[in-house]
């Protein structure tokens, strides 16, 4: 198999990735397609769907190895299930199956762009297929959920200090657009380890989100953005 195109998010990092498609709404990214792909003819008629399927390779994974057992994170990482009942990149073949909203396809000098939104991917992954989101037949409101029923609500509370505040309103000005909103989205969902989760006590952590470093402070049920600053790239 050979790609047909990667992906540019704003996520360069793993840690901080929505564990999930969907969970993060302002989580957008653009699928490069690769010649001889990237022609409008190959995706004519895709602008009539609202979402689409990316088949994808969990190219940070590639020499890790699978596990036959991993902890999910939605059970708090206290639980051992079979790979193959999880979504875990820790596969025999690390590939990754997300459905997202196709927000428009550009096509400019015969090179064809796909803008999404709801993403939970890696910068620079490769994706091997898309394909259309059928309703009638992807859509099976009977199904059973196994240990993940139901959407996960909001695990945290997301504070901004006034400084970092003031800096969000100053990068959204510079075209970092909801900024703001984006942040709260990825850090309501606890981006933490399961095991740092539940530490008592304030705890420090950072993130890559485009090319800013977010430093927030940890306690309990409660998280504050201290500071957002440009870095080098």
């Amino acid at each position: 198999m050979q790609p047909i195109g990667f992906i540019r998010s704003g996520f360069p990092e793993k840690f901080g990735i929505p564990r999930q498609a969907g969970l993060v709404s302002e989580a957008s990214a653009s699928l490069e397609l690769l010649p001889p792909f990237d022609t409008p003819e190959a995706v004519r008629g895709l602008e009539g769907f609202s979402h689409i399927w990316l088949i994808f390779v969990f190219h940070a994974h590639l020499e890790s190895g699978w596990k036959p057992t991993v902890r999910p994170p939605r059970l708090g990482g206290n639980k051992r299930l079979g790979v193959f009942a999880t979504r875990s990149p820790f596969r025999p073949n690390p590939i990754g199956l997300s459905a997202v909203a196709l927000e428009r396809t550009v096509t400019q000098n015969g090179h064809t762009v796909l803008h999404l939104r709801g993403t939970d991917l890696l910068d620079g992954t490769p994706v091997l297929d898309i394909k259309p989101y059928v309703p009638y037949a992807d859509a099976l409101p009977e199904a059973q959920g196994g240990f993940a029923a139901e959407r996960p609500q909001p695990m945290v509370q997301v504070d901004f200090t006034p400084e970092a505040s003031a800096c969000c309103r100053d990068l959204e000005s510079e075209g970092y657009s909801r900024l703001e909103k984006l942040i709260r989205q990825v850090l309501e969902n606890d981006p933490r380890p399961a095991y740092q989760a539940t530490r008592p006590g304030k705890q420090n952590f950072g993130m890559r989100l485009f090319d800013l470093e977010l430093r927030w402070r940890a306690e309990k049920k409660r998280v504050t953005v201290v500071s957002i600053r440009k870095v080098a790239t």
